[in-house]
């Protein structure tokens, strides 16, 4: 990291489902202007827009930010899957810390339709048909399952084929996705839900069930970034800084280790993580609160042992003991996370980052984790992209 860039405001939405919601360009300025008030700084000041989104035209993202102020800045529009909310905090991010400007937003936003996620064109290559080919030779393709489901139904069979572990386990990440959701008032689905009632919602992929597949969602969220000298010219909130960020795509181990862990990304994971532990200089066991993509939970399972959390091949062990929860080693997702909060996909980089700058400031309410200092974002989008982020308090 060059410069400090502290992140001095945050703002979310409530998430809703489909059909629910205002339009995307009422969402997006109402998140940003909650970003703003939270910073307590004008939109005067800001010199840059970086805004991620997924369902929407081209300048989708001028269309929402419009709605703040005209002041004539850059606008930048960034698709990269489901990572497009972090994506767009890594480039305001580098911004502010090259010194190209001082201070910058980064806005997400989704107006999701209902069902599995589609392409949106047929007449062309898709970006995601060379993932598909390593799936279909590897597992088969079932035309009447979301093609997501089985991609990360997938990576949780091949972890099932080495560790041997019980398909309820991956049920258990649902029930405590719930139990932090009900404590979060912004969160599409807040009702808590047994292991049972888990385990015997409709089967959609093998060992995935209804409840433990992510939502469709709409909803946005913004983050503030800025320099020290800003912070301290406008006397803003300078508690959280980002000490450490890393993006990374996908590599060969992608498509040739025959692997549905590395397909839908275990190796960009492990590889954003470790450069980010080495650029803090801080182990995962330093870490006090971490919000990973959890759009499956058998995404979850093999995201704690690509993030370090739990050596390889215990990530059971892991759940079981509680350590992936409150009074445990690593409290992961307290607000929910995709499967409970919601998943409007160029949000929840962002929202992940609302949350985890709530929980350095002690504004999580009933959420809050005693004491966090460090706190690790995950946020991962296939075709491919991922995102780790390392928040300090100071």
């Amino acid at each position: 990291m060059q410069r400090a860039v502290h992140v001095v405001g945050v703002g979310m939405i409530p998430f809703t489902k489909p059909g629910a919601s205002e339009p995307y360009t009422v969402m997006g300025a109402r998140a940003a202007k909650l970003a703003l008030d939270d910073a307590g700084v004008g939109y005067e000041h800001v010199q840059q827009a970086y805004v991620g989104y997924v369902y929407g035209d081209s300048t989708s993202g001028q269309a929402a930010i419009y709605g703040v102020g005209l002041s004539g800045i850059p606008v930048f529009n960034v698709n990269n899957n489901c990572s497009s909310g972090s994506s767009a905090l890594f480039l305001a991010r580098q911004a502010v810390e090259s010194g190209m400007v001082e201070c910058a937003i980064a806005l997400g936003f989704d107006q999701m339709v209902p069902g599995a996620l589609k392409g949106a064109y047929d007449d062309r290559p898709s970006p995601m048909q060379r993932f598909a080919d390593v799936m279909n030779t590897h597992q088969g393709y079932q035309a009447d399952v979301p093609r997501a489901a089985q991609f990360f139904g997938g990576a949780g069979r091949d972890y099932m084929g080495q560790y041997g572990i019980r398909r309820d386990t991956f049920g258990r990440i649902s029930v405590k996705a719930r139990q932090h959701a009900a404590r979060n008032p912004l969160a599409v689905f807040r009702q808590t839900l047994t292991l049972d009632e888990v385990m015997a919602s409709p089967s959609v992929f093998d060992p995935l069930t209804r409840y433990q597949c992510c939502p469709p969602t709409c909803g946005a969220a913004a983050a503030i970034v800025c320099s020290a000298d800003f912070a301290k010219k406008h006397k803003l909130d300078m508690r959280v800084i980002i000490a450490a960020q890393a993006m990374t795509t996908d590599t060969p181990s992608t498509f040739e280790t025959n692997d549905m862990r590395r397909v839908v990304g275990y190796d960009m994971t492990a590889a954003a993580a470790k450069q980010v532990y080495e650029a803090a200089g801080i182990g995962p066991d330093a870490l006090d609160v971490v919000e990973l993509h959890d759009c499956f939970t058998a995404n979850e399972l093999i995201t704690y042992e690509a993030l370090g959390l739990t050596p390889e091949g215990t990530a059971e062990k892991f759940i079981l003991e509680g350590d992936n929860t409150y009074g445990g080693r690593v409290v992961t997702n307290p607000s929910g996370g995709l499967l409970s909060k919601g998943h409007p996909l160029g949000a929840t980089g962002l929202a992940q980052c609302a949350e985890l700058v709530w929980q350095l400031r002690g504004q999580a309410d009933q959420r809050q984790v005693e004491c966090a200092r460090l706190a690790l974002q995950h946020n991962l989008g296939l075709g491919g992209a991922c995102v780790v982020t390392l928040y300090q308090a100071v």
